[in-house]
Formats: C-alpha cells, sequence, structure tokens
C-alpha cells in the first residue's frame, strides 16, 4: 500500500506561483514513478508532469518552462511548482503513483497508476 497527500493548493492571480506537496508513505520504495494530474470541472483528467525512480522528469507539453516536478531524497515527497499560473490551470490536482515500469509514453496514462491522493484545489483568477 502507499498513501499519498497532498497539500499547497490555493487561489492566485495570473502570473503567480505556487508549490504543491505530495506526502508518500506505506511502501515508498515501492514505487517506479511519482506524478501529478489535474482535472478541470466538465474535463477529464490529464497528465501534468512526472519523476521515476531514478529522478527522470517528464512534463505535458502545456507546462513545459512553466511547473517543475522534484522529489526529496528519501522519496517521501514530490513537489510541484507552478509558476506564470494562468487561468486555464485552475483545476484540482492529484498524486499518483505507479508501481510498474512502463515506456516514457506510458506515464501519461492515468488508468496506469495504482494509488492516488485525494486532491488540491488551485484556482487561478484573471
Amino acid at each position: 500500500q502507499v498513501q499519498l497527500a497532498e497539500s499547497g493548493g490555493g487561489s492566485v492571480q495570473t502570473g503567480g506561483s505556487l508549490r504543491l506537496s505530495c506526502a508518500v508513505s506505506g511502501r515508498i520504495f515501492s514505487n517506479y514513478a511519482l506524478a501529478w494530474f489535474r482535472q478541470a470541472p466538465g474535463k477529464e483528467r490529464e497528465f501534468v508532469a512526472a519523476i521515476t525512480w531514478t529522478a527522470r522528469t517528464y512534463y505535458a507539453d502545456f507546462v513545459k518552462g512553466r511547473f517543475t516536478i522534484s522529489r526529496d531524497n528519501a522519496k517521501t515527497t514530490v513537489d510541484l511548482q507552478m509558476n506564470s499560473l494562468k487561468p486555464e490551470d485552475t483545476a484540482l490536482y492529484y498524486c499518483a503513483s505507479r508501481l510498474t515500469r512502463v515506456e516514457v509514453a506510458g506515464l501519461s496514462v492515468s488508468s496506469g497508476y495504482n494509488y492516488w491522493g485525494q486532491g488540491t484545489q488551485v484556482t487561478v483568477s484573471s
């Protein structure tokens, strides 16, 4: 079992920044990858960023250059630094854990993740 708990969401204006954090507990060393997904009202859940066991990072095109995913050395937290926020970034952000290895393209597939947090709301106003 892996437990995930997100924090750090909130409301900011366009151009502002937020840092989301996900606390990871349980079978920490079973994780192949940890990722952030988001879901806006009326839309499907979409991939934001992922970091693998070897600390390789991957991003959705729409956040490249604005968001940074990172992980502490003990692998107990994974953060998402979000800069230059836009109203379209408004969504519920989820942390997710994947146990099995997958090719890069598979990291963006939500069904491949085994555990999920409850989500933290990010609202960006214009």
